[in-house]
């Protein structure tokens, strides 16, 4: 797979980085995410990757990969090289087994010393199915933990555990993410969200937001294709931040962009969009719930 030329890059400048402060250390390197799926957007994505260490790095390596992080976030911020430091023995063993473990999240590196897991069981599903290999074997040849039953329960716990708690609280209009869901990024993380979790429990695999999209137009009637249309047209514009200037930006899609032309966007107002976005949110999620209760087994 020939990488976008950002990621490319920015992988690059890691692998060298890494290298030079804990030569071996990092056996194993996989991207997984927008770049693996194909639907990688220089100014929105980030660059997920999984890194495979012999034994969970400790003490000096912890420190040297923290060195590494600061570099890389100081030499290119943005997107974000965000992931996992596992081991071969993580792979075969699976989320459940593992434990604590380094991490970077939004270019800042988390020594896995706070208990919270490292990854789910999406991590390694996209690995074998869909992880791009720039140092390692190729995930054909590893002994990969794979659990269909595991992967469906974990998706259909998150849909409440994460993404309708994310809903109500948008639903709230002055809060935090009420303000957010009315702008291109809220839309564009909650459209797709969801439906990539319908995706996964309506067929065992991984999808990227795009991907996403187009499942949610051939298995939702017409009724929601609006709103999700929408997602796929920001999305595919590659201008949707989660800032205050990418919200106030948004609010030009609803403005006529000329004399005579049409608004941008596919709705009048953010507020009947935000509106959809809800609705449609939570019909996806009621469906995702049937899809899991039907499953055998």
């Amino acid at each position: 797979m020939t990488l976008p030329a950002l990621a490319e890059e920015v992988v690059t400048a890691y692998l060298r980085a890494v290298d030079d402060e804990a030569p071996g250390l990092v056996e194993g390197l996989y991207l997984e995410g927008s770049v693996a799926l194909g639907d990688f957007r220089p100014r929105t994505s980030d660059i997920d990757f999984v890194a495979v260490t012999a034994t969970p790095p400790e003490g000096a390596a912890t420190a040297a990969l923290e060195r590494v992080h600061e570099r890389l976030l100081a030499h290119r911020p943005r997107p974000f090289f965000d992931g996992v430091y596992l081991t071969w023995d993580d792979l075969r063993r699976g989320p459940d087994i593992t434990g604590p473990r380094p991490r970077c999240h939004e270019g800042r590196f988390h020594p896995g010393t706070d208990g919270t897991a490292p990854a789910g069981p999406v991590t390694w599903r996209t690995l074998a199915g869909h992880g791009t290999t720039l140092r390692g074997p190729e995930p054909a040849g590893l002994d990969l933990w794979h659990d269909p039953r595991a992967l469906a329960v974990w998706t259909d716990d998150n849909l409440d555990r994460y993404w309708r708690r994310l809903c109500d609280r948008a639903s709230r209009p002055f809060g935090l993410w009420g303000q957010a869901a009315l702008g291109g990024y809220g839309t564009v993380w909650i459209v797709t969200g969801v439906t990539r979790l319908h995706f996964t429990l309506a067929t065992g695999d991984i999808t990227s937001k795009e991907g996403a999209c187009r499942h949610a137009l051939e298995a939702f009637p017409p009724r929601w294709h609006r709103v999700v249309e929408e997602a796929l047209r920001i999305r595919r514009a590659d201008r949707a931040l989660p800032t205050l200037t990418g919200l106030l930006g948004d609010m030009t899609e609803f403005l006529p962009s000329g004399s005579g032309r049409e608004r941008r966007s596919l709705y009048r107002t953010p507020w009947a969009r935000r509106r959809d976005v809800l609705a449609f949110a939570g019909t996806v999620i009621a469906d995702a719930h049937r899809l899991h209760a039907g499953r055998p087994g």
